[in-house]
Order: C-alpha cells, then structure tokens, then sequence
C-alpha cells in the first residue's frame, strides 16, 4: 500500500500547514493590531499558496492511480480516508494557485475593511473590497464547476457540505416558507398573554466572560485544548488539539454573549471529540457543514433554550450578577429566563435572531448569494435586493442601515459563499438528532436540569463525533435518526415548544 501511505503522508503535513493558517486567522480576527493587516493578509495569501502547491503536487495523480489499485486491501476506515483525501485534491486541482493567492488576499483585505467600515454603516466604501471578492469568487465557482461537473453555485456548496445541491436544498426551504409565517404568528399572539421580566443591566464584562467560562466547563469543554476570546463575530476556530471560540459583549444583555458561547461551545465540542485515531487525515475532519451547525445550534436551541436548562442555569446566572438579581430577582427566576430565551419576534440580526425566524434570514442570503454567484445580482445592487427580502420575509426594512443589513454577517466579506444554507440545514438536522437521543435517553431531560450532560455527550459521541467524515452526511443523518433529512423533526419540535408553549 506503497501509493496509500505517501498520500497520508502528504496530507498530514496540509492538515499541519493549515493549523498554522487556522491560528493565524483567529489571530487576524482576535488580536492583531490593526495596522498589520496588509502584512497579515500578503503572510496568508503566500501560506494558502503553499498549500495549494502541496495539496497539487504533479505526482499525486499517479499516486491515486496506484491507490486505487490498492484499495481492495484497505480496511473500510482508511477506503473512507482515500474517498476523502481524493475529494480534496480534485477540487484543489481544479484552481490556479495564482486565483487562490489572489482571492486570499482580496478576502483578508475586504475581511479586514468590513470590521472598520460596518461600524460607520460605510458601504459605498466597502463595495470596492467586496466587488474584488465576489469577481474572485465567481473565476473559483466556474474553474470547480468545469472540473467537477456540478453547477458554479452547487461547485461552492459542495466545500461545505459535500454532495448538497441547490436541488436538494429547495424542497427544505420552500417547506419552511410555507410552515413558519403561521407558527410565528400564533406564537406571537399566544406570547403576548405572557407578561417576561428583563433587567437592563448594566452587565459588566469581565463578569460576563466569568460567566461564559464556568459555562464552558459545565458544558463539558475541555480548556486543556482551547480557550475562549472576544471578535467582531462569534466563530469557533483552530484544529481539534487547540479549539479557538469567541464571543462579543454589551453591556445591556448578557444573553447575547452567553448565548454565543453556548452555541460555539456546540462547535468545539464537536471538534474536540473527533476521533482521534485518524487526527492530521480528512476521514477525522467534521462532516460538513450541516452537520457542524447542527451540533451547535442542538446545544444553543435545543438544550439551551429548553425549561429544564433555564433550571440548571438561572442560578449561575444570578451567582454571576448578584447585585442585580438582588434587585430585580424575577428577571433572573427560571420561568422568566426561559420566556426572554424562547420570544419570538422579527430583528435584523441573524445571530440574535430566535429559533423561528432564524430560518427566514438564512433563506435570504441563500437566494441572494446564488444570485451573487451567477451575476443576476451586482454587488453595488445587494443592500437594496436585502432591504426587499427582509420586508417579505420578516416584515423589516433596512434601508440605509447596511450595518444592521447585508453587512452584517463576515462570511461574504470572507468569501464563504455557499455557507449560510448549512444553518438551517443545520437546524433540521439537529431536531432530529435531538428527538432520536431523546427516545434514546428516557430521563435525558432531567438530567439536563441537574446540568449532567454526559448521556447527551456519550449519545453524540457514538453516532456523529466520533464518525468524522467516515459516513456521507446523509448515511450518518439516517444512521442515528432512522430517517432522510427533513423538515417533520423541526416542524414537531416548534409546534411543541413555541406554539404551545410546553418548554
């Protein structure tokens, strides 16, 4: 197994290459002075570079060739690595290292202008780092789609969630469009019968980091491999031996930056028990997407949002703002956390967005980035094309306020296009998950309320974190649910907890 043993080989140094790449990018968003952007950005676009060389070294097709002819005496492990590891390469080959020099530097650069022009709400001056991205962008999507076959947007998709096509997706989302409006609104009215203590706070920083911490640990977190960091954007960061999370802060809600925390923390959980064994080679990396963001969105929504967690957490809560609870005590009591967790109503910010419209924002940037991709829609058109999708789908508008509008998110400044459909996909994925570990777990929830997350963790564990890119997303899906990916699990859980009311 001569060819399958020099392909590792190669493919362990990539995965200590972008180790490097990773921590220098969550550096870049964390802690990097902001004058050493420009160097930042040429460090990166030569590191990508060599990697791009690495992963498309000339020999490496007569390597696969030999592999191929190996593969018979693989054992089922190290024949879902090959598939893996020849995935990679056929998109690596598919681009000239001078696009990918090219686009890393343009999107560290539009990266780097989006966290300066966003505070002032300064779009006309970030359009031009933005145009530079998008024409990049749409070079990569025609280069992958000649090379594998597939569509220039459903080319991009597939470098998150591998094997996902529009086609697929469509179905999901108009299924969503046509459920959600009528569950928004009678959660909406059934709400307003509920009368929901808040405190305005202030809530001091350093508290809310302590808070945030404990959680972590509670969480089951492990800080010997990761620590926590404040960014412009929530993200989770790093390779599995050193798992970067952040979080921002206000000092007016202490939700937000818990929250964001809870639902990074889902992230690096997932990253943190990949199975560890295969580290360095793709059969260890996450399985796409989908799958990523269900981890964290199960933990933030369906744990965190759930009346027996507001039991287990409200305490810690109120352990961390004593003078405040002392003040205002029914704003830190479990039934009032959990109503100002579980309201629904429509905000421009996707991040902070509840449970039910959460979907909408995404199917937004979803028919608008396919738009981008095939250029039906100018990047200098795009504020104007949100404005209009938010008045349809939320009921907003965000006319002059492009802050708060299409240049909220980092992932187009980024160049992530193709990402945003994985949060809602995410979102269906994680009901289900959710519901199967239930069924599984009789008194699961309880032990939620006592703040016991280790059946939750051993369930999660055996069918997904420990599968890494083993299974197809849609094999691991059916494998731990017993059903194809679908909207029922969602749809169930929504009506149970929002409709309802149930918690």
């Amino acid at each position: 197994m001569r060819n399958y043993a020099a392909l590792t080989e190669i493919h362990r140094e990539l995965y200590r290459l972008r180790h490097a790449d990773a921590i220098l990018s969550w550096d870049d968003a964390t802690m990097m002075p902001a004058s050493a952007g420009r160097a930042r950005a040429e460090a990166l676009s030569t590191l990508r570079g060599l990697i791009h060389q690495q992963a498309t070294q000339p020999h490496m097709a007569d390597l696969f060739a030999g592999a191929a002819d190996e593969s018979g005496q693989l054992q089922p492990w190290d024949q879902a690595n090959l598939r893996e590891m020849r995935r990679e390469w056929l998109r690596a080959t598919a681009l000239p290292q001078s696009l990918v020099e090219a686009a890393s530097r343009a999107e560290s650069h539009s990266e780097q202008a989006w966290r300066r022009l966003r505070a002032t709400n300064d779009f006309a001056g970030f359009l031009p780092f933005f145009r530079d991205v998008v024409r990049l962008k749409q070079e990569a999507a025609r280069a992958l789609s000649e090379k594998l076959g597939l569509s220039p947007y459903d080319a991009l998709l597939d470098a998150f969630e591998p094997g996902m096509k529009v086609a697929q997706i469509t179905p999901l989302f108009a299924r969503l469009r046509a459920f959600l409006p009528t569950a928004i609104g009678k959660t909406m009215a059934r709400q307003r019968t509920e009368a929901v203590a808040t405190c305005a706070g202030p809530y001091p920083v350093d508290r809310q980091r302590e808070l945030g911490i404990e959680m972590m640990r509670r969480l089951g977190f492990d800080f010997r491999r990761g620590r926590l960091d404040t960014s412009h954007h929530p993200f989770c960061g790093g390779v599995p031996e050193d798992v970067r999370i952040t979080t921002r802060y206000r000092a007016d809600d202490f939700l937000a930056a818990l929250y964001g925390v809870v639902h990074e923390c889902g992230h690096a959980k997932y990253q943190q028990h990949l199975p560890q064994n295969w580290l360095g080679l793709p059969v260890a990396e996450p399985r796409g997407s989908c799958i990523h963001e269900s981890q964290s969105l199960l933990l933030e929504m369906h744990v965190g949002r759930s009346r027996a967690f507001a039991e287990f957490a409200a305490p810690m809560i109120a352990a961390a703002f004593p003078d405040l609870a002392a003040t205002e005590p029914d704003a830190f009591d479990p039934t009032h956390l959990l109503r100002q967790l579980s309201r629904v109503r429509p905000t421009l910010i996707r991040v902070d967005a509840d449970e039910l419209t959460y979907p909408c924002h995404i199917i937004l940037r979803f028919e608008l980035e396919k738009q981008l991709v095939d250029g039906s829609l100018h990047p200098e058109d795009v504020p104007d094309a949100w404005d209009a999708g938010m008045r349809e789908m939320l009921g907003l508008s965000t006319r002059g306020n492009d802050r708060d509008g299409c240049m909220q998110d980092v992932h187009w400044p980024a160049g992530m296009f193709g990402y945003f459909p994985s949060y809602a996909l995410g979102a269906l994925a994680a009901a289900q998950f959710f519901r199967a570990a239930k069924r599984t777990c009789a008194d699961l929830m309880v032990q939620i309320g006592h703040g016991d997350f280790a059946r939750l963790d051993d369930w999660l564990d055996r069918h997904i974190w420990s599968q890494g890119s083993f299974r197809s997303t849609s094999e691991l899906i059916e494998g731990a649910t017993g059903v194809p990916l679908s909207t029922e699990a969602f749809e169930e859980h929504v009506e149970r907890r929002y409709v309802q009311g149930e918690g």
